[in-house]
């Protein structure tokens, strides 16, 4: 498991560099064609590495219930995002996998409910909710790398 905690803190760093090259307006501009942003993309991968790995096993969440809203599966942004909105998402992108890694070692996570993926993967375990977290911050990214080229 260390690799697939080294390889998500990996992807959270080629992330994380939309955070730092890129202005508000950037982050918040839906160029046409696409049904989201920059910072959804990077707000929807934390939330949804939240709601996998710690909603479905029972345990408490990092992020606010406002903010798992507004970037949870099937959202859209209908807001502009504020520097202090942008910054909170900031402070929790490492943080929230260092705690991951750090609960997973001292076995936190012992219940899970399964959960079919829209994939069509099913998870039956929170080791299996951090393997498949990994795969979806990769289609995020890619995403993010597309909507770059239009912001």
């Amino acid at each position: 498991m260390n690799a697939l905690f080294e390889l998500t803190a990996t992807s959270r760093k080629m992330a994380n560099s939309f955070f730092e090259n890129y202005t508000l307006e950037q982050l918040n501009k839906i160029p046409e064609g696409f049904s989201n942003n920059l910072i959804w993309n990077l707000a929807h991968i934390l939330v949804t590495q939240q709601l996998l790995v710690y909603k479905l096993s029972g345990l408490p969440m990092l992020v606010s219930d406002e903010i798992v809203e507004k970037y949870k599966k099937g959202s859209k942004p209908v807001h502009q995002v504020t520097q202090e909105e942008v910054d909170y998402i900031k402070d929790l992108f490492f943080s929230s996998v260092e705690k991951m890694k750090s609960d997973y070692e001292n076995n936190l996570f012992q219940n899970f409910t399964e959960y079919p993926t829209s994939t069509g993967f099913t998870l039956h375990t929170a080791a299996e909710a951090i393997q498949f977290n990994a795969f979806h911050e990769g289609l995020h990214i890619g995403i993010m790398m597309s909507l770059k080229k239009f912001v």
